[in-house]
């Protein structure tokens, strides 16, 4: 195989990143369905400054099945200490800690709950890798687009290989495809995600919608079981108390089996629809909860149409357990496939049923990985999952009309330029490590805010077993990241404090925190009359964090309404363990 290269500096982004010389590189490979290097295919690099475009293209006389092809593969020379941050192709999946110690943000990562191959002691990173020496700028290694291929950081040991997944799909004689941008650059780990941010909405433009949502969500505090009692109730407290909570979204447990959404379940006696025209009779807006990508097996849509499922290698509908998690409820899940034009149409009369007869202006998508599943095959032959996926996504779009569209559980890269929100974490609990835990991931992620889509950083509890100082962290972690706010309790039992802490989230800034680095201790939201200071205290030992202010007028703390003082320009505040501070500078 040949490498071609058109600047003859192509490795210098790659030099800069690793703080040194010229990088120990190997050359660009094909790698076949059978892990070998493929002969007659060339890797065609284009680097423009920071960016590489790369094309494979088949020269040879015979048609070939590619797995993956590796645009580079070279040895870091970084200490074991650098802080390391990267991304999961699902939202639940996301990795820190350090080069000699990577700690997994939650339980729920791509190889081991969602079984995605990957290489024997490695790992994986999808669209993103941050590096930080000690004392050095943070190195960058990110894709700026996802058409068609999920590109991916591998690391082994010191060793880090851009890769883009193919997924063994044919290239014919003579036949090239064009592969997924790639950024390499250094730089402060701030303004290098904001680059980032616009070069991946410059390739798949923002959705935009004026301001975050604002809602009340069902599952936190009914789950499966919920009634059209319970909702009606919520609704009369939200209307009379919590105006500025826009949306009423009704989650899982409305529908008569997974799959079949448009038929209503036990729970709502057999028509949801009538807590639907309540929510709009009282001024709010109706939103409402659906996974289209999968169906169960007794659904009528499987039962129906099993030719719209992505098919096994017996040709049979997939069980998702087969090849990933097979669901989390009423399971094992069967896969709609976005390239079947019988499921468009679906995707668009059923979100068009819901949009205009209805009357839902806001969908919660669930599940939407497994519209993107991996070990399977589509009614186009020709197409990845992540075709599969945008094509189900934009059918989707296209029967929403003008309602807002949050991806949940989904592939993160593959969602760029189809969804309005983003969730960015775990599902919350009332616990502390799923408080701290979900903080983290959702500020991690808070570069994506208002640049690529709004993030919901999922529902706020505030009513429950929560100690104060946890619940202030939690209402701080949700300001800070900028994104939607949803309650997640039942606001007819709501403690008056807690009331009141949720009111003062409302309405959300749309404005991130910025933070220094990943330790998430002080973060600055710039407002246009008053700057915001995000304090935390992740431990389980008192912390005192310090806020420098210049001209300031008045500082309150904003949980307590208490006012604050300056001393030679610094505010210092002490927090107890597990607690945070939201404080204003006008």
């Amino acid at each position: 195989m040949r490498r071609r290269e058109f600047l003859s500096l192509a490795a210098l982004p790659l030099a800069q990143a690793l703080h040194g010389g010229p990088p120990t590189e190997s050359p660009a490979r094909v790698i076949g369905v059978d892990g070998e290097r493929l002969s007659g295919v060339d890797v065609d690099r284009r680097w423009t400054g920071s960016f590489c475009r790369a094309r494979v293209v088949n020269r040879s006389r015979r048609a070939v099945r590619i797995r993956q092809v590796v645009l580079f593969d070279i040895d870091l020379r970084m200490p074991p200490a650098t802080s390391l941050y990267g991304e999961g192709f699902q939202m639940l999946s996301q990795t820190g800690g350090t080069l000699a110690a990577p700690i997994d943000y939650s339980q729920y990562t791509d190889a081991q709950h969602y079984r995605m191959p990957q290489p024997e002691g490695a790992r994986v990173f999808y669209g993103l890798a941050l590096l930080t020496p000690p004392g050095n700028e943070t190195s960058m290694f990110a894709f700026t687009s996802c058409d068609r291929f999920s590109g991916a950081f591998v690391l082994r040991g010191s060793s880090l290989q851009a890769a883009v997944d193919c997924e063994g799909l044919t290239l014919e004689p003579g036949e090239g495809w064009d592969l997924e941008e790639l950024i390499v650059s250094t730089g402060p780990r701030a303004r290098l995600l904001d680059a980032l941010a616009d070069r991946i909405a410059a390739h798949h433009p923002r959705l935009a919608t004026r301001e975050p949502p604002t809602g009340w969500c069902s599952w936190y505090c009914f789950g499966p079981r919920v009634t059209a009692q319970q909702v009606l109730d919520n609704l009369d407290v939200i209307a009379r108390s919590f105006p500025n909570l826009r949306y009423v979204q009704i989650d899982d447990g409305y529908q008569s089996a997974m799959g079949d959404w448009l038929t209503t379940g036990a729970a709502f006696g057999g028509n949801v629809r009538t807590v639907l025209d309540a929510i709009r009779a009282r001024g709010l807006e109706p939103a409402i909860w659906v996974a289209p990508f999968v169906a169960e097996e007794q659904s009528a849509v499987f039962r129906d149409h099993r030719d719209w499922f992505v098919r096994g290698a017996d040709g049979e509908p997939l069980r998702s357990d087969r090849v990933t998690f097979g669901g989390w409820r009423r399971g094992p899940w069967y896969a709609l496939d976005g390239t079947s034009p019988g499921v468009q149409r679906h995707f668009e009369r059923l979100f068009s049923t819901m949009r205009r007869e209805w009357g839902c202006t806001y969908f919660k998508l669930d599940a939407n990985f497994w519209g993107a599943i991996h070990g399977g095959r589509f009614h186009d032959p020709r197409a990845t999952r992540v075709e599969a996926y945008r094509r189900g996504m934009k059918a989707i779009l296209r029967g929403a009309g003008d309602a807002f569209v949050l991806g949940c559980n989904h592939p993160i890269w593959p969602s760029a330029g189809l969804v309005h929100g983003s969730r960015s974490s775990n599902d919350i609990k009332r616990s502390w490590d799923r408080v701290a835990t979900t903080a983290r991931q959702n500020l991690s992620r808070n570069w994506q805010n208002g640049r690529l889509w709004w993030n919901d950083p999922d529902a706020v509890v505030l009513a429950g077993e929560l100690t104060d100082n946890e619940c202030r962290f939690h209402a701080t972690a949700i300001y800070a990241t900028g994104g939607m706010v949803l309650s997640g309790d039942d606001l007819t039992a709501m403690p008056p404090a807690r009331a009141a802490m949720l009111r003062r989230l409302l309405p959300p800034t749309g404005v991130a925190a910025a933070f220094d680095d990943d330790r998430f201790s002080v973060g600055i939201v710039p407002l246009p009359d008053a700057r915001m200071f995000c304090l935390f205290n992740w431990d389980d030992e008192p912390r005192t964090r310090e806020v420098r202010v210049d001209r300031a007028g008045a500082i309150v703390d904003v949980w307590s309404g208490e006012p604050l003082t300056a001393r030679a320009g610094v505010v210092t505040v002490d927090l107890p363990p597990r607690d945070a501070r939201l404080v204003r500078v006008t």
